[in-house]
């Protein structure tokens, strides 16, 4: 999309992506469950994340923040499912007013980028099984499932996990 610029964020913006983060969590209904309030505090934490792992933000033509995603290398303090020569992404958020705009796809073919110039051989990911649009974007720039790593953070709640060979 050619009004979206994907670049890392900057400290100014951190707090600013951190509610971006929670509110398009809570617009899809993502915080409902038993550790919804804590995962909250995790999503508005930008600032932390952006010390330990890569934090991009979207931006449109006006400069404000559209849209965010976190890359995170194996064994730093972020990680869920990445092994060793495998780059994770987290938290992909996109503002409700720049959905459907290819601000994710946007956001997504940064972190492929990203995990080719650290030479990594593949990209994954978790997501809700309830994340329909995100899988749909997620499959159609190749990704594929990849349940031996499923995991559930809390009881009930079950991420699916999805891999991209680089």
């Amino acid at each position: 999309m050619s009004d979206v610029l994907v670049r890392a964020a900057r400290p100014a913006e951190f707090a600013a992506l951190g509610e971006l983060t929670v509110a398009a969590y809570q617009a899809d209904g993502l915080l409902g469950h038993d550790a919804g309030e804590s995962y909250a505090a995790e999503l508005r934490a930008a600032a932390h994340r952006a010390e330990h792992a890569e934090l991009l933000v979207a931006v449109a033509d006006s400069g404000a923040p559209i849209g965010t995603v976190t890359i995170v290398r194996a064994g730093t303090p972020y990680t869920e499912i990445a092994r060793d020569g495998e780059v994770e992404f987290r938290m992909l958020a996109v503002a409700a007013d720049a959905r459907g705009r290819g601000v994710g796809a946007a956001l997504t073919q940064a972190v492929l980028d990203r995990a080719r110039a650290l030479a990594a051989r593949r990209v994954v990911l978790c997501s809700l099984e309830s994340m329909t649009t995100a899988h749909r974007l997620y499959a159609r720039l190749g990704f594929r499932r990849l349940p031996e790593r499923d995991w559930e953070p809390v009881p009930g709640v079950t991420l699916l996990a999805y891999s991209l060979e680089l």
